[in-house]
């Protein structure tokens, strides 16, 4: 804290890795530079994007979890299917997560609808390093 106090905090971050185990070495060595006295790893979870929207905007700062229904054909009966996928947007607030999803799915050529936009706890993503 300012005052030099510490304060325990949990925090949440999105970590690409192979296991759980991998996922925990790699958080611990992010987050060991910003760090002091005893921290640890509370609790790992999988979670499926089918896609993450980032920006390099800076006023982005939030991460909202965005699932949409897919409308697909299927081609034995020709009927249409509706299909979940979750994704993460990068995002200033509600709005704007809407408008760059919109603007990241014109190149995809298949209908979907909204059916919930979320604000997460999502502080940072660390992307898998490639050797």
């Amino acid at each position: 804290m300012e005052d030099g106090r510490l304060q325990k905090v949990s925090e949440s971050y999105l970590v690409e890795a192979l296991n759980f185990t991998e996922a925990e070495r790699r958080i611990l060595e992010e987050m060991a530079p910003f760090m002091s006295g005893i921290y640890e790893v509370s609790d790992i979870k999988k979670a499926r994007f089918a896609e993450i929207f980032e920006t390099k905007d800076a006023s982005a700062d939030r991460f909202f979890r965005v699932k949409l229904n897919m409308i697909v054909l299927d081609e034995k009966s020709g009927a249409e299917k509706r299909k979940s996928l979750q994704y993460l947007v990068k995002a200033a607030d509600l709005r704007d997560a809407i408008q760059r999803l919109d603007e990241a799915m014109k190149g995809y050529m298949m209908d979907y609808e909204i059916a919930s936009v979320a604000d997460t706890p999502i502080m940072d993503i660390y992307h898998a390093k490639l050797s």
